[in-house]
């Protein structure tokens, strides 16, 4: 059986057989969903997938995925110009091209794609075509596989030549004939700097392309060498997510940059163990977006967060599983160019995995995880996690804080997402960066959090508190604690030696017009942070109600913080204790008299539920288990990389 990408008046229909394969389903699935328009034109055919590697959709889902597919196609149709093919800025043009085919401008797309590389000259070991550049990788395969019928036979065949010189050897080791292994100066990522017949560059998103590419190559071309020290690659990359988790973790602009290059490995691999190795990793990939993905949000920690994503629908990734996941009023109204790649592919991400993304569990419920280093692949990186995150899920927000050694300065360490019936989601986030609209922290600061209560404690001077707000929230200060009511979602922040915050304008930035920012100034020579506390109707009541149990009941203890310690009484009850640690960056934290254990935390995603729901991961165990919508989910990937 083959699948057809379908596009009659510019829609892709895609035609599924879906067959339940490690997940079960509530009696109202339909075992069988099939989608199809009578007139068929421009057909796209994939290659077979056998059904223990499809995961079942409903019809309804498929529908709405084909609606949000269309407005993507329709966004990228009838551009005057797709970008250019210097270096890696096929990253975007040659997605481009391939929307603007799908909208029926194939003659136009097709000459974009077989357009000549600028650096030809530096590609004439592999017949001028550019198996350089990562970013460039991921579009060429899709261009040969997919695409390839409608190019051009001599230009396809140059492309297959090219492919079978370059994978002959290992890419990656082998010298450029023109630059070997690279000068090694400047700061672009110039063949010439880098050198080698391809890019070298180690993020995951890179690694992915990369790996992916040349293994694709290799098995097409028949080089079985460079085919099996790829194949290898992969599953020891998919043994990491399972097992230590992913480096560049649930990055705001990179996570779908690493799912697009293993959907070209899922729809063109044609090793069975392969294909189950694509389908697991984006099995992993698509359940740790649906963590941190909520209604249009991108929700923190995260790694690699560049701060314009503070806002629904604002950040990459969410722009990018928005196909998937949906549930926003607001129009995608950047579409990123990865979508491509899901839009042409037929790989759906599991039932237990939307019901995830849409929140659809038992709430509240409090999920501890934990990340790895940047570099999990290095000697040592995988004896313990990097950082410990905290998420509490509500029945109106979502918050997550992290704990942990905080090597690199891209991190975000906190953010919550509030509900809004026009705008999907609110963001609140905290910041004591340089940057004020980039979520972060100062080196030193540390976080604590047990559900709902957060204490963030500084140890510098002269540091500025930054907090971003909606326009829309309402500001209160009584009894020396600022509220804020949100739609749904209502913030007790007690300052601790803070002076009262003022209002920043927020200049020139399009993306955060709905936003306010407030800053406020340390105020003694000591400690400073705040204590939060989060509440909605299903906790407290009424907005008002929040309000007096929050002065008549919480306590903020600093009797002690000259000796590092601050007790957090929340107005339900629970306790939050922090004590800043001078030893390693790890507080103390003790939650309702327990202390917190980090040795006694490593696994991966740990809901404190009795079952375990909505999902269990542990450290080096490889079992991933999603209980959500009413669906049950289970992958595991044994110590040898194994698929079970």
């Amino acid at each position: 059986m083959k699948y057809f990408f379908v596009f009659r008046q510019s829609i892709a229909i895609l035609i599924v057989t879906a067959t339940i394969f490690g997940c079960t389903t509530p009696s109202s699935l339909t075992k069988e969903t099939e989608i199809f328009s009578p007139n068929q034109i421009n057909q796209l055919a994939l290659p077979e997938i056998d059904d223990k590697l499809r995961n079942p959709w409903t019809t309804e889902l498929e529908e709405q995925f084909q609606e949000r597919a269309q407005q993507i196609i329709n966004y990228y149709a009838n551009w005057k110009s797709y970008g250019n093919n210097h270096q890696e800025n096929e990253k975007r043009s040659y997605p481009r091209a391939m929307f603007d085919f799908l909208a029926g401008n194939r003659q136009k797309a097709i000459a974009f794609l077989q357009r000549e590389d600028p650096q030809a000259k530096e590609h004439e070991h592999t017949e001028g075509i550019d198996y350089y550049y990562s970013f460039t990788l991921k579009g060429q395969i899709r261009k040969y596989f997919l695409f390839g019928q409608f190019l051009d036979p001599a230009y396809k065949k140059r492309m297959f030549e090219g492919a079978k010189k370059w994978t002959k050897t290992d890419p990656l080791t082998t010298p450029h004939p023109i630059h070997g292994m690279g000068e090694g100066t400047g700061k672009d990522w110039s063949i010439r700097r880098r050198g080698k017949q391809v890019d070298g560059r180690n993020t995951d998103n890179l690694r992915a392309m990369r790996e992916t590419s040349v293994y694709l190559m290799a098995e097409e071309t028949g080089n079985e060498e460079t085919r099996q020290i790829y194949k290898e690659k992969i599953q020891r990359y998919v043994w990491a997510l399972y097992h230590i988790g992913m480096g560049e973790w649930d990055s705001e602009v990179y996570h779908g940059h690493t799912f697009a290059p293993y959907l070209n490995l899922y729809d063109f691999a044609k090793d069975p163990e392969v294909k189950q190795l694509a389908k697991a990793a984006l099995d992993w990939l698509s359940m740790a977006a649906a963590i941190k993905y909520y209604r249009g949000g991108w929700g923190g920690p995260v790694k690699r967060d560049y701060g314009g994503g503070n806002v629904a629908l604002g950040s990459s990734s969410a722009r990018t599983f928005w196909l998937y996941f949906g549930d926003s009023p607001l129009p995608n109204s950047r579409p990123e160019e990865d979508s491509l790649f899901m839009v042409t592919s037929t790989y759906r991400p599991p039932l237990a995995v939307m019901a995830l993304a849409r929140k659809n569990f038992k709430k509240p419920v409090e999920i501890l995880s934990t990340k790895p280093l940047y570099e999990n692949w290095k000697l040592g990186n995988d004896i313990e996690p990097g950082y410990w995150e905290t998420q509490f899920f509500g029945n109106s927000y979502q918050m997550g804080s992290l704990a942990g050694k905080f090597a690199d300065g891209d991190v975000a360490p906190f953010k919550l997402m509030a509900d809004n019936s026009q705008r999907g989601v609110d963001y609140f986030i905290a910041n004591t960066g340089n940057n004020w609209l980039k979520p972060g922290k100062m080196p030193g600061d540390q976080i604590g959090q047990y559900r709902n209560l957060l204490i963030w404690l500084s140890p510098s001077l002269n540091r500025s508190f930054f907090f971003q707000l909606p326009q829309t929230a309402k500001a209160e200060i009584e009894d020396n604690i600022w509220f804020f009511k949100l739609e749904k979602t209502w913030l007790a922040i007690h300052p601790i030696n803070l002076n009262n915050y003022r209002i920043l304008p927020i200049k020139n930035n399009k993306n955060f017009k709905n936003q306010k920012m407030i800053k406020a100034e340390t105020i003694a020579n000591n400690y400073s942070g705040f204590a939060l506390e989060v509440g909605e109707t299903e906790s407290h009541g009424t907005y008002q109600q929040f309000k007096e149990q929050v002065k008549r009941k919480t306590k903020v203890e600093l009797q002690q913080l000259e000796k590092r310690k601050v007790i957090f009484r929340g107005s339900q009850g629970k306790t939050l204790e922090l004590t800043y640690s001078l030893v390693n960056l790890l507080p103390i934290i003790i939650r309702d008299g327990v202390l917190h254990q980090w040795s006694n935390n490593f696994n991966l995603y740990n809901s404190q539920t009795a079952d375990k729901s909505p999902i269990f991961l542990g450290w080096k165990e490889g079992k991933l288990q999603i209980k959500a919508g009413g669906y049950e989910f289970t992958t595991q990937v044994t110590e040898k990389g194994n698929i079970e």
